[in-house]
C-alpha cells in the first residue's frame, strides 16, 4: 500500500458530451477494450484509493449500471443539475459525508474523459502533493501549442501556481505559456471541503467551477503547487469522434510498444489493434490486418494473422492462425486455423489439431492431432484424437427445436461429404464412405456406407437433352471410341 494513498479519488462523469452527436454517454464511448470512464477508474485504482467516487448526471441510470459492472465498489453520486465542476465534486464529497465518511488526507479529482491518463502520472501527482505540503497541487502539461488552454503562471522564485489564466483573458507575455492546466488535481481534503462552500456563482456561466477553490485557497495563504505530466498526450480529453480516433490511436500505439518491448513481434504496427486486456508472451508474432481483443492471449511463439480477428481467444505456444475469426475459444498449442477460418464460442482445439480453410466450428472439441482440414461445419461435437474429418462434411446438429451432440472417436476416418445426424456417435478406429448421411452410431473399427447404389442409364442425354452441347460431346466421345474398336 503507498504511503501516499489517497483518501478519495473523484471522477467527474457528469455530463453530456453533446458534440459527440451520439445516443450513447460520453463517457460510455470505448475504445482499446474499455470505456472512456472505464479507462480513467482502472487509472484511479492503481492509487489504491479508500474511496472512488464518479459523478453521474447525464444518462446517470446507463452510466451507473456500466461502473457497477466494470468496479462493483465504485460508489457514485448524481449531479441533478449541471452546475460546474465545483459543484460536482461538491456532490462527491456529499455523498461521502451523508455515509458517515470523514475524509483526511488527499483528495484526487479527474476527468472522466481522459482515457490515456495512466496510474503512475496520478501517483506522481499524490506524491509531489505530499512531498511540497500543498493544499492543491494542478496537474500540467507542456504543450507544443498552447492556444485554447489555461495557463499555468508561476512564482519564478518559489515555483509555486500563482494563477491558471484562460486562454481569452491571457496577456500576449502568458499566452506564449506553454504549461497548460490539465483539470486534473490533488486537494487537501479539509481545505477543498471548506473552499468548495466560499465559490461563487457570479460568473457568465452561473456555475461553481473547481478552479475557484485554488484561488480561494492561495488568497488564505496556502500554498498551490503543480505537478508535470511526462507526455502531454495523457491529459488529451475527448469531446468529438475525431478526438476519440486520435486517443485509440494513441493508446494502441502505447500498448503495441510496450508488447514490442517485452518481446512480441509486431510486423506493421499501423493495422495492427489491442485491446488494454490483451497479453502476450514473449517471440510471439503479429502480422498485418489482426485485431486482437478482449482476453485473448498469444503465446510463445505463435502467429496470428494476417487480416485475423480474435476475442476473448487463448492462442497456445507455436500454433499459427492465418486469416480467421475465432470468439472465447481455445487453440492449442502447435495447431493450426485457417486460412478463412471462424471459430465460434466454445470450441477448443487440442494440440497439433486443424481448423482448415473455410472451417466453421462452435461448441467443439478437437482433440490432439485431429485435422479438419477444409470447407466443414463443426457444431455441438467432440473429436477424438488423431482422426480425419473429410472435406465438406457437416454435423447436422440442430433439429428446429434442439441442438444435439456428435461424438466421433479417435483415429476415425471420415470422408468427404459426410453429414452426421446428431446425436450420434462414431468409434474408436471407425471409417464412413464419402457422400454418406450417417444417422446411426458406427462401432468401433466398422466401416460405414449411407448412400444410395450407383446406377447409369445410357443414352440419357441423347433422348432428353437432344442437340445440346452436353449431347454433341457424348456423341463425339463414342465416335471415337467406336473408331478406336
Amino acid at each position: 500500500m503507498s504511503a501516499n494513498r489517497p483518501a478519495a479519488v473523484v471522477v467527474l462523469a457528469a455530463g453530456e458530451g453533446t458534440r459527440m452527436k451520439s445516443a450513447t454517454p460520453k463517457v460510455l464511448h470505448a475504445i482499446s477494450g474499455r470505456s472512456l470512464v472505464g479507462h480513467v477508474v482502472a487509472a484511479a485504482r492503481e492509487l489504491d484509493p479508500q474511496h472512488l467516487v464518479v459523478i453521474v448526471g447525464h444518462a446517470r441510470e446507463q452510466v451507473s449500471a456500466h461502473l457497477a459492472e466494470i468496479d462493483p465498489d465504485v460508489r457514485t453520486a448524481v449531479q441533478y443539475e449541471q452546475n460546474g465542476t465545483g459543484h460536482a465534486v461538491r456532490m462527491g464529497l456529499e455523498e461521502l459525508s451523508g455515509n458517515g465518511i470523514v475524509l483526511d488526507g488527499t483528495v484526487v479529482v479527474v476527468c472522466g474523459d481522459t482515457p490515456l491518463l495512466t496510474g503512475e502520472t496520478l501517483r506522481r501527482l499524490s506524491d509531489t502533493h505530499a512531498a511540497d505540503g500543498n493544499a492543491v497541487t494542478v496537474l500540467t502539461a507542456e504543450v507544443p501549442d498552447s492556444t485554447g488552454y489555461g495557463r499555468i503562471v508561476r512564482d519564478e522564485a518559489t515555483g509555486a501556481v500563482t494563477a491558471i489564466v484562460e486562454h481569452k483573458d491571457a496577456t500576449d507575455v502568458q499566452r506564449a505559456i506553454r504549461e497548460i492546466n490539465s483539470g486534473v488535481f490533488a486537494f487537501d481534503a479539509q481545505l477543498l471541503a471548506d473552499a468548495l462552500g466560499k465559490v461563487r456563482t457570479d460568473n457568465s456561466q452561473g456555475e461553481e467551477y473547481l478552479t475557484d477553490v485554488l484561488g480561494i485557497l492561495r488568497e488564505a495563504g496556502h500554498r498551490v503547487g503543480a505537478a508535470v505530466a511526462a507526455d502531454h498526450r495523457e491529459i488529451l480529453g475527448i469531446n468529438n469522434r475525431v478526438q476519440l480516433a486520435e486517443a485509440r490511436r494513441l493508446l494502441n500505439d502505447r500498448l503495441l510498444h510496450a508488447a514490442m518491448m517485452s518481446g512480441v513481434t509486431v510486423v506493421d504496427p499501423a493495422t495492427t489493434w489491442v485491446d488494454v486486456t490483451v497479453t502476450f508472451e514473449p517471440d510471439a508474432l503479429v502480422q498485418p490486418g489482426t485485431q486482437l481483443l478482449g482476453a485473448t492471449h498469444v503465446a510463445t511463439g505463435a502467429e496470428v494473422g494476417p487480416n485475423t480477428k480474435l476475442t476473448d481467444t487463448t492462442v497456445g505456444a507455436g500454433a499459427r492462425v492465418d486469416n480467421t475469426v475465432a470468439d472465447s475459444a481455445v487453440i492449442g498449442e502447435s495447431a493450426t486455423v485457417g486460412p478463412f477460418a471462424y471459430l465460434r464460442p466454445g470450441t477448443r482445439l487440442g494440440a497439433k489439431s486443424k481448423a482448415g480453410a473455410y472451417v466453421e466450428m462452435k461448441n467443439a472439441e478437437i482433440g490432439e492431432g485431429t485435422k479438419v482440414p477444409h470447407l466443414s461445419y463443426v457444431g455441438d461435437a467432440t473429436i477424438g484424437e488423431y482422426s480425419n474429418i473429410g472435406a465438406a462434411s457437416v454435423f447436422v446438429n440442430y433439429d428446429g427445436v434442439n441442438k444435439h451432440h456428435t461424438t466421433i472417436g479417435s483415429h476415425c476416418r471420415t470422408g468427404s461429404d459426410n453429414m452426421f445426424v446428431a446425436p450420434v456417435t462414431i468409434g474408436d478406429g471407425a471409417y464412413t464412405a464419402a457422400g454418406s448421411v450417417i444417422t446411426k452410431d458406427v462401432p468401433p473399427g466398422s466401416l460405414a456406407v449411407a448412400r444410395g447404389q450407383q446406377r447409369n442409364i445410357e443414352g440419357w442425354v441423347a433422348r432428353k437433352r437432344p442437340g445440346s452441347a452436353a449431347a454433341q460431346a457424348a456423341s463425339a466421345a463414342r465416335r471415337e471410341t467406336d473408331g478406336e474398336q
